[in-house]
């Protein structure tokens, strides 16, 4: 692509997202208020299947779902101009409805219907589903583990049965039943992690609540650790009745008409691989579920640690909040300004910039007397910079051990010391003439011939007999009066004036 097209390209995407990001401006309108009740009213009538409404319609629908709060009750005339800015940010699509007229002047006047655009319902939920999160409702779903099992031994009986419509269903079910049990879990740990980390704990509250949450993350982890080996056991087997098959059906019996076929079974190929990664360990690697775990037992430990910290404080009298208060009546106390200040710097150890002391590189060009202020600035530390210590080589950092990798290796030593041993009996019970040794054998004589070759250190004279051992067996070569061959499945050795015997 050119760089005009590239250009052309990131201005469009650009164009799109300022495009998008305008739908939420009624969030942040001066009037926001006013324009979230409106567009509450819409979605009253589209839960009661009524799609398009007038001005005055929904001035209704206001009076009923908002009768209790003052700030809903808008007449039809302070309607109709915050519809044609929410028509305006794309929020509603507008369309003309002649049969409202009653006269030629009605007509004239153009009545006009409003409904939610597709992008604007979106925008909506997503802010209502903020206003309406709530911080302290956060839990782990524990119970999504049997039916997450369940799913899965369905979903191989549907492959087996060639069942395209009950093998969407489950997939979809599991899709969504994982993807709540992810995000549930992320929720509940960003709160639990708020609450470790804030200052203002409330030692009563957390006190009642604490059993619980402990005993609820306990059981989470009880019940991830029983179930995870048993979900990945079911994803094996799904593997085995034919992934591919199971996808195309799935893809084939998906309602998404917009999306090719192609399409639809890459999405669910995706989707398959990230169901798998939650209970399958990559090689070297822990899965999803293993991680949640890890995190579950971390928490525990710092829920711990924070019922420590709440307990000695309820018992010394002394928290945060009293420390903060007693602080604050102290500024309010001091008598002066510079006062104040040197209380803020005593406090906060907001002190004087420190000084270094270090010798130039080039001492010989640049003498100790001369101030820094006019000699060329050197490099330090960052160690030296904000501590004032000489930096340090510290401890020993931590060793990654890849034990996966040895204990693949290790098996694969065994195998061959297996493999080896098997070819030197081999060759202790057929000996090596009057046949062909395999790969197996060959290496072992090899290895036989020199260690038994290497003993042969001749000084003067005829060298007598030698013998090289491996394995278990023992090569012994002796004086012949004719040379020797013995085939091998690299070819034939011919031994010069020696004979092979191996015992």
């Amino acid at each position: 692509m050119s760089d005009s097209g590239t250009a052309d390209l990131a201005t469009r995407d650009t164009f799109v997202r300022d495009d998008r990001l305008r739908l939420f401006s009624f969030a942040t309108a001066e009037k926001r208020a006013d324009y979230l009740w409106v567009l509450r009213a819409f979605d009253h009538a589209r839960a009661n299947y009524v799609v398009l409404l007038h001005g005055a319609e929904v001035a209704d629908r206001l009076a009923t779902i908002a009768a209790d709060d003052p700030a809903g009750r808008l007449t039809a005339a302070e309607i109709g101009p915050l519809l044609e800015q929410l028509h305006q940010w794309g929020v509603l699509e507008r369309s003309y409805d002649g049969s409202r007229a009653a006269t030629l002047a009605e007509y004239r006047n153009r009545h006009f219907v409003y409904q939610f655009s597709q992008l604007g319902y979106q925008t909506f939920r997503a802010v209502e589903d903020v206003l309406g999160a709530r911080g302290d409702d956060a839990s782990l779903s524990r119970l999504a583990l049997p039916d997450l099992l369940a799913d899965m031994n369905e979903l191989a009986e549907a492959n087996r049965a060639a069942d395209g419509d009950l093998i969407y269903r489950k997939l979809n079910r599991l899709d969504s039943t994982l993807s709540e049990m992810a995000a549930r879990a992320a929720q509940f740990y960003l709160t639990l992690g708020d609450l470790v980390r804030t200052t203002e704990i409330t030692p009563e509250s957390f006190l009642t609540h604490k059993d619980a949450l402990l005993t609820h993350m306990r059981e989470f982890s009880s019940d991830l650790a029983r179930y995870a080996p048993k979900i990945a056991r079911a994803i094996a087997e799904v593997e085995a009745t034919g992934i591919e098959r199971l996808l195309a059906r799935a893809a084939a019996s998906d309602e998404r008409m917009f999306l090719p076929v192609e399409e639809r079974e890459a999405d669910w190929a995706a989707r398959w691989r990230g169901l798998t990664q939650w209970f399958v360990a990559a090689e070297a690697g822990l899965s999803e579920s293993e991680r949640l775990r890890e995190g579950t037992m971390s928490a525990i430990a710092a829920v711990l640690a924070l019922l420590r910290r709440v307990t000695e404080t309820r018992r010394g009298g002394v928290s945060r909040e009293s420390q903060l208060r007693h602080l604050a009546g102290w500024f309010a106390a001091t008598p002066t300004e510079d006062a104040a200040h040197a209380l803020y710097r005593s406090v906060f150890d907001l002190g004087q910039p420190r000084h270094l002391s270090m010798l130039h590189p080039d001492a010989d060009v640049i003498p100790q007397s001369r101030s820094w202020w006019d000699a060329p600035p050197v490099e330090i530390s960052r160690t030296l910079a904000e501590t004032g210590r000489t930096p340090s080589t510290g401890l020993p950092g931590r060793v990654q051990r890849n034990d996966a990798g040895i204990r693949r290796l290790r098996e694969r030593q065994l195998d061959q010391q297996r493999a080896r041993s098997v070819a030197a009996a081999s060759l202790a019970a057929g000996g090596v003439y009057e046949r062909t040794l395999d790969e197996q054998e060959t290496q072992v004589l090899l290895s036989l011939l020199n260690a038994a070759l290497t003993a042969r250190v001749p000084v003067s004279g005829r060298v007598a007999s030698s013998t090289g051992s491996d394995s278990g067996v023992r090569l012994t070569l002796t004086p012949h009066t004719e040379s020797t061959t013995v085939r091998t499945a690299r070819g034939s050795l011919h031994l010069d004036g020696l004979r092979v015997s191996v015992q």
